[in-house]
C-alpha cells in the first residue's frame, strides 16, 4: 500500500533556498527493498555541491531528491529480503543516484544492502553521522595508506567530519595527526579534537611548518580535502616515498601534477571500500570496535530540523562548523 512521505526536493539549480518539503508518493517496498522511518540525516558537502550543479554527476530536473546517509528505524521489507525486519535500528549508506534515491525524507524505499544494523548503544543521531566519514576516512588511512604507529598524517579540512575522523582513526592506530585548517581559529578544537599538531594555512610557509613538526621529513601520508593549484604545495609535504590521498575538491580550480617524486598520489572514493565486501567486513568491525570503546566518537557540530532544511544546508556551507551537520525529523 501506497503513503506519502515528506521528502525534500528541488527543481532548479542555486542555494540553499531551491530546497522545497513536498509530499511524495512512497510505494510498498519492492524486491530486495526496505521502507525506514528516517530518525536523523546526515548532511555531507557532496549535497552542496549536487544541489548547485557542480557535483560530478548532475541532478534530473525538475524534482530531483538528495541525500545518501540517514539513521532510523525499518517499517516495511519487501520480498525477497532476509536478515531486516519491522523495528531494526539502522543506518543507510545508499550508494544509488541521489535524485531518484536521495534520503532527505521522513520515509524511504532503499535496497536491504544500503542497510547496516544500529547497535543499541548507537543513537540515531550518531548513526547517521557515523559511516560516510569514518568510511572515508578508514579506508583511506587504514586500506590504502596502511598507516602505521609513528607515521606523521598530514589531514586538511581537518574540521570537517571526515577531517575529526581522520584524526581519530590515526591516533587509534598510533599515527600522528597534524591537522591542516584554513585559519588559526579552530587551532583549540582541533587540539581538544585530539591533532597533535594544528597549522593554518593561511598563515603561509605550509612546507616548513609541516617539515618542522615532522623532524624534517615530510609526512607519511597527506589526506587532502581540498584540491586546485594548492595540491602542488602540499605535495612538498609528502615524505620520500610517501602517499598523497586526495578524496575531495572544494577548491574546483584545476589542480596541477605534483613534481616532487618520489612520491604516489592516490585518487581515493569511499565506493572503493563500499563495493569490495572484503574491505567493507574489515571497515564495519574497526569501527564498530572504535564506537564500543569510545576511541571513536563522531561530533556532531550541530542538528537541525527536517523542516528547516535550507537553514541546515546554508550552515552547511558557512564553513563555520567543527564537525558534522544532521537533520533531525519529528514524525
Amino acid at each position: 500500500m501506497a503513503i506519502h512521505a515528506r521528502t525534500v526536493r528541488f527543481h532548479e539549480l542555486g542555494g540553499p533556498d531551491v530546497l522545497k518539503i513536498e509530499d511524495v508518493r512512497l510505494d510498498a517496498p519492492g524486491p530486495g527493498e526496505v521502507r525506514v522511518r528516517v530518525e536523523a540525516i546526515g548532511l555531507n558537502r557532496a549535497e552542496a555541491l549536487f544541489r548547485a550543479g557542480t557535483y560530478y554527476y548532475q541532478p534530473t530536473l525538475p524534482g530531483s531528491r538528495l541525500g545518501f546517509e540517514a539513521a532510523g528505524t525499518v517499517e516495511k521489507v519487501g520480498p525477497e529480503v532476509t536478515g531486516f525486519a519491522p523495528g531494526d535500528a539502522v543506518s543507510i549508506i545508499s550508494d544509488q543516484e541521489m535524485s531518484r534515491h536521495g534520503v532527505y525524507a521522513d520515509r524511504v524505499n532503499v535496497p536491504a544492502r544500503s542497510l547496516l544494523p544500529r547497535p543499541a548503544p548507537v543513537d540515531a543521531i550518531t548513526g547517521a553521522a557515523v559511516w560516510t566519514t569514518y568510511l572515508t576516512a578508514y579506508g583511506a588511512l587504514a586500506e590504502v595508506g596502511r598507516a602505521n604507529p609513528g607515521d606523521s598524517v598530514v589531514i586538511t579540512a581537518a574540521s570537517s567530519g571526515v577531517g575529526l575522523a581522520a584524526i581519530q582513526i590515526a591516533n587509534h592506530l598510533g599515527a600522528v595527526p597534524v591537522a591542516v585548517t584554513r585559519t588559526a581559529a579552530k587551532s583549540t578544537r582541533l587540539l581538544e579534537a585530539g591533532a597533535a599538531h594544528v597549522i593554518a594555512a593561511d598563515e603561509g610557509d605550509l612546507v616548513s611548518r609541516v617539515h618542522a613538526v615532522t623532524g624534517g621529513e615530510g609526512a607519511r601520508i597527506v589526506f587532502d580535502a581540498v584540491g586546485g593549484p594548492g595540491l602542488s604545495e602540499l605535495a612538498e609535504t609528502v615524505a620520500a616515498g610517501g602517499l598523497l590521498v586526495v578524496y575531495g575538491w572544494l577548491d574546483p580550480r584545476p589542480a596541477p601534477l605534483p613534481m616532487n617524486w618520489p612520491i604516489t598520489v592516490h585518487g581515493f572514493n569511499v565506493g572503493s571500500i563500499t563495493a569490495d565486501p572484503d574491505r567493507m567486513s574489515r571497515a564495519r568491525a574497526f569501527i564498530e570496535a572504535g564506537l564500543r570503546a569510545g576511541t571513536l566518537k563522531p561530533a556532531v557540530d550541530r542538528t537541525f530540523d527536517l523542516a528547516d532544511i535550507a537553514e541546515a544546508h546554508r550552515y552547511l556551507e558557512s564553513n563555520t562548523q567543527v564537525g558534522k551537520v544532521v537533520v533531525t525529523v519529528q514524525h
